[in-house]
């Protein structure tokens, strides 16, 4: 079914904010609350929205969420996250950090700790660390991706291929139910491919909203991970995974 141009902008809307509101978009769109509320069910059945109380969110599976949004959501869970992953950290360790914002979360956590080394291609992760003065901060380099800050391509994984590094601190956009990593961005993919081979021991921190999206492009598999930090106990098929592969799952709370 072809989308209709009313339809087309208020799909831009949500790319951009993650999110939309019926009446908000019916005051911008200069409409009736009740047309937008048919546009909605439109996208939704046709599989480009999830409608919510009040609006409409981007179905997750072939676009991420823009990063405002995504840096909003779930932010308290991601704050004790990063906090409980930073508890794991020794000082006098060096550590790989990659893009996302449960992994941002765990940088702030470490801005008062010591003799760190953090490399990153993550220019947020970067600038958090850079508010620390006895830890040192090593950028990748690479193609700056304008959405949120991350660093991308061959550049990017020369020099992570460069380091072997103590610990990886990871995020993806998806956790599949048997056990599988999930992100949009191949060229993204392939940089948290060559942390994952370069570090001793490598965390995944997301919250529980992870194990309900998809995602087009596999990073890799829960054996791949040592310490899994999340909010939430996981479902039982995927608690017995992280159990056949001696991944240790830490809860807030």
């Amino acid at each position: 079914m072809s989308l209709s141009f009313r339809q087309k902008e208020i799909l831009n809307m949500v790319r951009a904010s993650g999110r939309v509101e019926v009446e908000a978009l019916a005051e911008s769109l200069e409409v009736t609350p009740q047309t937008i509320r048919r546009d909605l069910n439109t996208l939704c059945d046709e599989g480009h929205l999830t409608r919510v109380h009040g609006g409409a969110i981007l179905q997750s599976g072939v676009a991420n969420t823009a990063y405002e949004a995504r840096k909003s959501m779930a932010a308290e869970a991601k704050t004790a996250i990063g906090q409980l992953c930073a508890d794991a950290i020794p000082d006098d360790a060096s550590l790989f950090i990659n893009i996302g914002t449960t992994t941002e979360s765990v940088a702030r956590a470490l801005r008062t700790r010591r003799d760190l080394l953090v490399i990153t291609n993550n220019l947020n992760v970067a600038n958090i660390m850079a508010g620390n003065p006895n830890c040192g901060v090593m950028v990748t380099g690479g193609m700056l991706r304008r959405s949120d800050g991350g660093l991308v391509g061959e550049q990017t994984l020369d020099t992570v291929k460069q380091f072997k590094a103590d610990y990886a601190i990871i995020g993806v956009s998806a956790i599949d139910e048997d056990g599988s990593l999930l992100d949009f961005d191949y060229r993204e993919v392939r940089v948290s491919q060559a942390i994952i081979a370069n570090a001793r021991k490598v965390f995944l921190v997301a919250d529980a909203s992870k194990l309900t999206r998809s995602a087009p492009a596999r990073i890799g598999h829960m054996r791949d991970i040592d310490g899994f930090f999340t909010d939430k106990p996981l479902p039982a098929p995927l608690a017995q995974i992280c159990s056949q592969h001696g991944v240790d799952v830490q809860t807030i709370g």
